[in-house]
């Protein structure tokens, strides 16, 4: 799945790195705690949530994720999208809820990757 067709299906907004709604990924988590993306994620490139600090664009850097969409209508500061514009990561954002977002995306064939651990 693309990241372009992600925000059609979320009906979520492009707030930077446009330049990578083109590429193709594979598995998605969500989570509102980056010590449990740190700690229990791997082979994952979409991340959903509703964090809205930098730590967010960090931890998905450290776990070489594509994208991050922010869900219930949470927009990050300019401080969030400077850090992933320098970081060349896709930023989205949705009005959708988590659970949802996740299941509209589960439906149309994006899996969750593996955990650390499986």
């Amino acid at each position: 799945m693309t990241i372009r067709k992600i925000a059609e299906l979320l009906d979520a907004e492009v707030l930077c790195g446009e330049e990578g709604v083109d590429r193709e990924v594979k598995s998605a988590c969500g989570s509102d705690m980056m010590s449990d993306v740190l700690a229990f994620v791997k082979d994952q490139a979409v991340l959903l949530t509703g964090l809205l600090n930098p730590q967010v664009i960090r931890t998905a850097v450290m776990m070489d994720m594509q994208c991050v969409v922010f869900v219930r209508a949470k927009v990050p500061g300019e401080d969030v999208l400077a850090l992933a514009r320098s970081c060349h990561l896709t930023v989205l954002a949705s009005k959708e809820r988590m659970y949802t977002a996740c299941g509209k995306l589960y439906e149309q064939g994006l899996k969750g990757g593996e955990l650390i651990g499986d």
